[in-house]
């Protein structure tokens, strides 16, 4: 849903997020304000936000839904977002996971400075004018798996989440 929608539930005394967040935001009707409720139980009137750029960003974004003790970390419940989402997680260096996966530890995160050495022992330094040198690795049981490539499945998934390290 879109920020206005969400405000009227946290005026309503509702909590919203957005799908990746481990905590949420309400409305405080004392303080007339909104209160971040951040994933390690600390809270902050959303007017001291150190990040006014990523805060906005927040506002901006039409994916806000209603906070419970299902989709929220910190009301019990576990954090899911898209594969959109994962992506711009993977570009900011977190590893992301499917929660389908079978195999324990096994994730995805972005990969640079990658090179390699071809049979004459030279080592090559890959430069690519789209993308630099980077690529989406794949870290599983049996090892890494340079130029993963997602399946339809994962790209239309809503189980990605934080992987553990």
């Amino acid at each position: 849903m879109k920020f206005s929608e969400a405000f009227k539930i946290m005026k309503q005394g509702g909590k919203v997020k957005l799908p990746s967040w481990g905590g949420y935001w309400y409305w405080d009707p004392e303080k007339e304000t909104i209160i971040i409720h951040t994933k390690d139980g600390q809270e902050m009137d959303i007017r001291e936000t150190q990040s006014v750029v990523y805060t906005l960003q927040n506002i901006l974004s039409d994916e806000w839904i209603v906070a419970n003790g299902q989709n929220c970390p910190i009301l019990g419940g576990e954090a899911t977002f898209s594969f959109g989402e994962a992506i711009k997680y993977l570009k900011r260096g977190v590893k992301v996971a499917r929660k389908g996966w079978n195999g324990k530890k096994q994730y995805i995160q972005l990969a640079t400075g990658i090179s390699y050495k071809t049979t004459d022992e030279e080592i090559v330094n890959c430069e690519h004018d789209a993308i630099g040198n980077m690529a989406v690795a794949f870290v599983g049981t049996s090892g890494v798996q340079m130029g993963w490539l997602a399946s339809q499945a994962d790209m239309l998934a809503e189980d990605w989440i934080f992987a553990e390290d």
